[in-house]
């Protein structure tokens, strides 16, 4: 059996990637998970032994996340949007550029359903652990991960995610 200890430090690629789904800037994101782990490892003695490690991580990280959202509002408003986080260059491949339109349409989600979509979607997380780390009922997992669904597909203009893949494959034989 790993320590505690051992045990976050396996976890902190998926908290990587957790942070990436709040912030875009790799660099802000890496900054959330360190001080989501000094929080973690200064209250080490708050874990119950038995529950899921991975949720009390992802817990603290959400709930260090708001709060540091609360008092950026307060100290700077606008830097978010800087223009200069952005890359200046874009890729120009076909599945780069659908990777970007669909980056776009996750960031664009309300941040409940992309909370839950990268949870679930793309981290795996299980859905008990979802409703623990967002601290909601089952149903508005559920409910949020079908709309979060439903609106990336309407605004890639898919019927269905197979399709988005189709369309990608159909248009790199065109242009072979």
């Amino acid at each position: 059996m790993k320590s505690e200890q051992q045990q976050i430090v396996a976890l902190i690629p998926a908290l990587r990637a957790f942070a990436r789904t709040f912030l875009r800037d790799r660099d802000a994101a890496d900054d959330l998970v360190q001080e989501t782990l000094v929080k973690a490892l200064k209250s080490i003695h708050q874990f119950q032994p038995g529950t899921n490690m991975k949720s009390w991580l992802f817990t603290i990280m959400r709930n260090t996340f708001y709060s540091e959202v609360k008092l950026r509002r307060r100290e700077a408003p606008g830097i978010d949007d800087c223009i200069s986080s952005r890359p200046g260059l874009e890729p120009t491949q076909e599945w780069s550029v659908r990777g970007i339109e669909i980056a776009e349409a996750i960031d664009r989600l309300p941040p409940e359903q992309r909370e839950v979509l990268v949870l679930i979607g793309v981290l795996g997380t299980s859905y008990e652990d979802a409703v623990g780390i967002c601290g909601c009922a089952m149903g508005t997992i559920k409910s949020r991960l079908f709309r979060a669904r439903e609106r990336l597909l309407r605004e890639l203009g898919e019927s269905s995610a197979e399709g988005s893949v189709k369309t990608l494959e159909r248009q790199s034989l065109i242009s072979s």
